[in-house]
């Protein structure tokens, strides 16, 4: 193994916990968002509201198979990368990476991400909330690895995905 990729929905932990692996396995971490946020010179509220979300997500693909090739890498990926087809397959095969959902209920996203409305104003429209994350579900379930994160410390989720990986 020589990279692992988190993916899941908004407040599963991806960039609470991929530090905390990273750290373990004295590998680098990266947060895609942060990533093209940089690139981009804007945040990634600001990409959306001035360029629009097919633009983001051309973005989103065209960095994460840049970095998919990365050795020694934790990649957090943003909550949408999934339901690109292209970005699945790429990190579903691969080589050398593990793909790692971190799954969780949405009533864990909700008071996990409470007080971010500002940052992603997704929240405040629970119905659409809620009908993205149905629909993104089977796509984060289709990872090599699946790990029920609402329950358990960063420090617990990180420790599996580890294990998981067969690293520690």
């Amino acid at each position: 193994m020589r990279r692992i990729v988190l993916t899941g929905f908004m407040g599963s932990g991806k960039t609470t916990v991929g530090p905390l692996v990273a750290e373990r396995l004295r590998w680098k971490f990266v947060d895609v968002d942060d990533v093209i946020a940089a690139q981009a010179g804007r945040s990634i509220p600001e990409i959306f509201a001035r360029e629009g979300e097919a633009a983001f997500r051309r973005r989103e693909r065209e960095t994460i198979a840049r970095l998919a090739g990365e050795d020694g890498l934790v990649l957090a990926l943003g909550g949408g990368a999934i339901e690109d087809a292209e970005t699945r397959t790429l990190l579903k095969s691969a080589s050398g990476g593990l793909l790692v959902h971190l799954e969780v209920r949405l009533a864990t996203t909700l008071d996990r991400c409470r007080g971010t409305e500002h940052l992603r104003p997704i929240l405040a429209d629970e119905t659409n909330l809620a009908s993205r994350y149905q629909r993104r579900l089977p796509l984060y379930r289709t990872a090599h690895v699946t790990i029920c994160v609402d329950e358990l410390t960063p420090e617990q989720v990180a420790e599996q995905i580890v294990r998981k990986a067969r690293l520690g």
